[in-house]
């Protein structure tokens, strides 16, 4: 079998335009993602019992349902709520900003699960440690808890954002020109670098994620 990547260079700057917004979903969902589900992790361990129940209920109605709906759910129900709540202008492209929220608020639940362990994981003699001392549990949390746990979760943290890199893939049914949706642009106007563009397309990602990885293992041989 012969390949041609002749077609594919014209159309490099295009499909790089389309990672960069893969990228920058994958980015924006990991960081809020993050800064959410450390929240809904400290409200799971509260002993405020409304917290927890909010916090539960939030996980497991995420988690039991599939992403893919959670997007079609953002694009069709929440755009005008987005477009009134942040005053958004007419060319705002609603369909990038309902999908960085779906992916942050879905995501969440996911990292707020990793986060609650790694908090569990510390041990309780040092919280009470640190109550004895004078400070209140919100500052224990903050300055000696969370410190210790996020340097647990770090690779488990990461490996949940390849996830995310990956799953991005699915705004294909929002029409968002992202680096999946462009490549099958691509094939779409030329059958004839179908193969060429599977190819460069699985390398691409492959690249990201097997640097990921590689970062990952280099953050467990620090913690051990």
């Amino acid at each position: 079998m012969e390949f041609d990547w002749s077609q594919i260079w014209p159309n490099l700057p295009y499909i790089m335009e389309g990672l960069v917004l893969t990228l920058k979903i994958t980015v924006t969902a990991v960081v809020f993602g993050i800064l959410w589900g450390t929240i809904l992790a400290v409200m799971r361990l509260s002993s405020i019992k409304a917290a927890r129940w909010f916090a539960m209920a939030y996980v497991n109605t995420f988690r039991a349902i599939p992403l893919m709906m959670v997007l079609l759910w953002f694009y069709l129900l929440v755009p005008q709520l987005l477009a009134k709540l942040f005053n958004l202008p007419q060319s705002t492209d609603i369909r990038l900003i309902s999908a960085m929220v779906a992916f942050a608020l879905f995501e969440a639940a996911y990292y707020s699960e990793i986060i609650r362990a790694g908090i569990q994981s510390i041990s309780k003699g040092q919280l009470s440690a640190a109550l004895a001392l004078g400070m209140t549990r919100s500052q224990a949390l903050r300055i000696i808890v969370l410190p210790q746990a996020f340097r647990i979760m770090t690779p488990l943290l990461l490996m949940q954002g390849i996830i995310l890199f990956q799953d991005t893939t699915l705004v294909y049914i929002l029409s968002l020109a992202d680096f999946f949706y462009r490549s099958v642009e691509i094939i779409g106007k030329n059958n004839g670098v179908m193969n060429e563009m599977i190819i460069f397309s699985a390398a691409i990602y492959f690249v990201i994620c097997f640097s990921m990885s590689s970062l990952i293992n280099y953050f467990k041989k620090r913690l051990a």
